[in-house]
């Protein structure tokens, strides 16, 4: 099958959503079929107000229609609400094209953290953009229960992965720096919620692995805290596994993969008990959730590796991949419902 994932979040770009499509799309051509990634770098781009870092397509309309038109998409997926999947959306709208989207990143409370929209604004807006899709992808039961609370319709699962052979129990001495070492992976950015786990007492060292806006502001003003930049493969891996626990400040993400790639290290998790971490971690066997964060952190570090590595390992990514494919509208099979209803009418 031929497979278009449309998408405004990708390299160089390093975040959880880059990863799963990534990731998805590998393991889809692993299993025979064709995909076609349209992503920014192939348009002319703009910074994202307020996050630079992040390309969004310019006017993009004509050279996704030509794209999707050379390809000949059996299926569609819209992975993302900027204007690459805006224009995606429009093409197949008009085309009477089936497509699927996927909810990856709760858009409304990242604007609120920075711009003072009203929750029920930017819902509703998503809302309108996933109502004409066949089916809308979300990570885990809260956020499912999450967006039907607010009026989303056809939502169903597409779980997470973790790559294990990568992500795995390794020396702890990679990191010489006084323990317990407490580290947090991802986006230095004000909707992560980074503070919160700098402000903490914690013995030992607090690691920040990764970059973004916030960086130079919280690195001048916690200067005891090890801010080490974007790590990638074995050397990110490395970084997590040479870690005591890991802490997950943030209130506002749909799943974490990262959440998974600690505990596959073997390295116990610290979070809040929000969406996200309350569908992935095991409550006293894999992380603590607790609205003290710090509490958390010192509960986790008592918990047992073992069974941190025994959880992740049931969760791979080929099994995430087929149930994405299972999920997907071809344009052939949805022809074909249609054209059963109109025989039996």
């Amino acid at each position: 099958m031929k497979i278009a994932i449309v998408t405004d979040a990708w390299r160089p770009q390093t975040n959880g959503v880059v990863k799963t499509l990534s990731t998805t799309a590998e393991g889809l051509r692993t299993l025979g079929h064709d995909v076609r990634i349209i992503e920014p770098n192939q348009f002319k781009t703009f910074p994202c107000p307020t996050y630079p870092e992040i390309r969004l397509a310019w006017l993009p309309y004509g050279r996704v229609s030509q794209l999707l038109e050379e390809f000949g998409p059996d299926a569609i997926h819209i992975a993302t609400e900027g204007t690459l999947g805006a224009a995606a959306r429009k093409w197949c709208l008009r085309r009477r094209f089936p497509f699927t989207t996927s909810y990856h990143t709760q858009f409304p409370e990242y604007v609120r953290a920075r711009v003072p929209i009203p929750l029920a604004v930017s819902y509703a807006h998503l809302r309108r953009f996933h109502s004409a899709a066949a089916r809308t992808m979300v990570a885990t039961p809260a956020m499912q229960r999450l967006l039907e609370s607010r009026g989303f319709k056809n939502i169903v699962r597409w779980t997470r992965g973790v790559d294990v052979s990568l992500f795995k129990p390794r020396d702890k001495s990679f990191l010489d720096f006084p323990r317990p070492i407490a580290t947090y992976v991802g986006r230095v950015a004000v909707e992560k919620n980074i503070e919160a786990f700098l402000k903490l007492d914690l013995p030992g060292t607090k690691v920040i692995v990764g970059d973004g806006p916030a960086r130079a502001e919280l690195e001048s003003k916690y200067p005891t805290a090890k801010f080490v930049g974007f790590k990638y493969g074995e050397e990110l891996a490395s970084h997590v596994a040479a870690s005591d626990v890991f802490v997950f400040p943030s209130r506002t993400d749909t799943f974490g993969l990262v959440l998974l790639e600690a505990m596959a290290c073997g390295v116990p998790v610290a979070a809040y008990p929000v969406t996200g971490p309350i569908d992935v971690v095991t409550q006293g066997v894999t992380g603590e959730l607790n609205e003290d964060l710090r509490a958390a952190a010192l509960a986790a570090l008592k918990l047992d590796p073992n069974q941190c590595r025994a959880y992740a390992l049931a969760n791979t990514w080929e099994t995430a991949t087929r149930q994405f494919l299972s999920h997907l509208a071809p344009r052939a099979a949805t022809a074909a419902v249609a054209e059963s209803a109109l025989d039996s009418a």
